[in-house]
């Protein structure tokens, strides 16, 4: 008969100052001299369900400030959604949100 595992032992925080808050994580569409303005309007609203209105306000962000914000999440959520845009030819990027 095989023997019984004891339970590991968890350590508790000894104070809220123990615990690390995983901040959220940010994807940035960089502007870029290739792709057509209509074009990256139709990506925002194909990835992420934008209304036109919304998608043609952050291409314009990217267009006049160099870069927006289009989404916004756990790092995993952040890097899928960094491929996809990679796969749609946008340059774009992830960092932590501060």
């Amino acid at each position: 008969m095989a023997g019984t595992l004891a339970p590991e032992r968890i350590r508790v925080p000894d104070s809220a100052e123990d615990i690390e808050i995983d901040a959220p994580w940010i994807v940035i569409v960089w502007d870029d001299p290739v792709n057509l303005m209509d074009y990256v309007v139709l990506v925002f609203r194909r990835l992420f369900g934008f209304s036109k209105a919304k998608a043609t306000k952050l291409m314009l962000q990217v267009h006049n400030e160099g870069r927006a914000v289009v989404s916004s999440g756990t790092k995993e959520r952040a890097e899928i959604d960094c491929a996809r845009l990679h796969h749609h030819g946008l340059w774009a990027t992830i960092e932590r949100q501060s």
